[in-house]
């Protein structure tokens, strides 16, 4: 991340600078490199305020998780899962409090509740790191988790549904198919990917002086019992086809149906607390209190790559980029109105939703033409990679990235085709 950080950092440095040099300046226009100052005050009095602002959001979800671990759900979700997760995460104990973790994080995200996922997923590197045995490391478990999390199966996208409504499109949730089919090919890359790059990059041999956290030794860190059993396929196999029965719901009532998630799982979760005779206020109060301290600590990580991604969108980089690409990529279903979004996606969500906003707000293009459907689907289709590497890994201290960018941006560039792919075949 050290390299990554910088080159960012000089580039948009290097670009701004060229510019302040050779290009005149116009009469009401900030030089480039006052812009480029401005930038960087702005985005990094804006990293506090988003730190900030997910205070509350952190609190309430880590608080509701809390509720659901401590009334047995973990278990439940982890064991009903469990012939896929497993093999997917070998070295995760299949009732290991990380598994639940990461289930309730990719639930959340096929809903497209990010920012109910985030607590999750925060808990789920936090659970993860327990098993980590070099701390500041990311495992081979850390990096696949955070690709299976960027690219995640999105059920029903709502944000972007939202967005489409309000600018007027007649089917707003005409997204859901592209959508759904952009992140089960990005997921499966994603996961092939994840197990290729580890073999070039293995994790170094534990040395005698690295303290091992493992479920054996530390078994205050593991309250379920690591030896339970799974259920039996078929309860998987059933759960799996409900899932898929959402889809056509969602198509038809994903309007309707939207408004509902976030009240619902609340209830839900404190429900389900009171009928496994938890005491449900008490254990809420003492998650949220995790939440609290979780987001003040990763304000530091937030800074530092949300300050870099305004530069080199303040220093006209990003956007200069597009302009050489386009010319090649809309022979290949990508319109230079649509790569700021693609470049912008990994980088910045706050940004990337700014773009889509303008994009299928422009009397010109709208959300119903084929860019508008597809520069939705990308919003859809992926998560900011950047920002989930600093938030999940700045949570557990995590220096040494080892191949999780590389996936990262691997499963990134595979949204973007099959975003491409899926608005082509359905939708042209």
């Amino acid at each position: 991340m050290n390299v990554v950080f910088i080159l960012m950092v000089l580039c948009a440095f290097c670009f701004s600078g060229w510019q302040q040099i050779f290009s005149a300046p116009v009469q009401g226009v900030p030089s480039p490199m006052a812009a480029l100052s401005a930038a960087m005050i702005k985005s990094a009095g804006g990293s506090v305020e988003l730190a900030i602002g997910l205070v509350g959001v952190m609190a309430l979800f880590l608080g509701l998780m809390k509720v659901a671990e401590a009334g047995g759900m973990l278990t439940i979700l982890a064991r009903l899962i469990r012939p896929l997760m497993v093999r997917l995460f070998p070295d995760v104990p299949s009732d290991h409090p990380a598994m639940g973790a990461m289930i309730l994080n990719l639930s959340a995200n096929m809903l497209g509740l990010g920012n109910a996922a985030t607590p999750f997923g925060i808990r789920a590197m936090q659970e993860l790191d327990k098993l980590n045995p070099q701390r500041g490391t990311a495992t081979d478990a850390m990096a696949l988790f955070l690709a299976i999390n960027t690219s995640s199966v999105t059920l029903l996208p709502t944000g972007v549904i939202a967005l489409r409504a309000a600018a007027g499109s007649s089917d707003p949730a005409a997204i859901l198919p592209t959508t759904l089919f952009a992140t089960i090919g990005s997921t499966i890359v994603a996961v092939i990917a994840a197990k290729t790059y580890q073999r070039f990059v293995p994790l170094k041999p534990v040395t005698g002086d690295t303290v091992l956290k493992t479920p054996l030794e530390n078994k205050e860190d593991m309250p379920l019992n690591e030896a339970a059993d799974g259920y039996p396929i078929w309860a998987s196999l059933l759960a799996l086809a409900s899932l898929v029965a959402l889809i056509p719901v969602a198509v038809v009532y994903g309007r309707s149906v939207s408004p509902w998630i976030l009240p619902a799982l609340m209830v839900g979760f404190l429900g389900f607390g009171l009928v496994r005779r938890v005491r449900v206020y008490e254990v809420f109060v003492e998650g949220a209190k995790d939440g609290f301290k979780v987001a003040v600590r990763i304000i530091p990580y937030l800074v530092a790559i949300l300050v870099a991604v305004d530069m080199l969108r303040a220093s006209g980089a990003m956007k200069a980029v597009a302009g050489m690409l386009g010319g090649v990529t809309g022979r290949f279903g990508l319109p230079a109105e649509a790569l700021p979004m693609a470049l912008m996606r990994p980088f910045s969500g706050s940004g990337a939703y700014g773009i889509l906003a303008s994009i299928i707000n422009d009397p010109s293009i709208g959300p119903d033409s084929y860019t508008g459907y597809l520069v939705s689907t990308l919003q859809g289709s992926t998560e900011t990679t950047f920002y989930v590497m600093a938030v999940y890994f700045g949570a557990v201290q995590v220096r040494r990235i080892r191949h999780s960018l590389a996936v990262g941006l691997t499963a990134d560039v595979a949204a973007v085709i099959f975003a491409v792919l899926a608005c082509s075949f359905f939708l042209r």
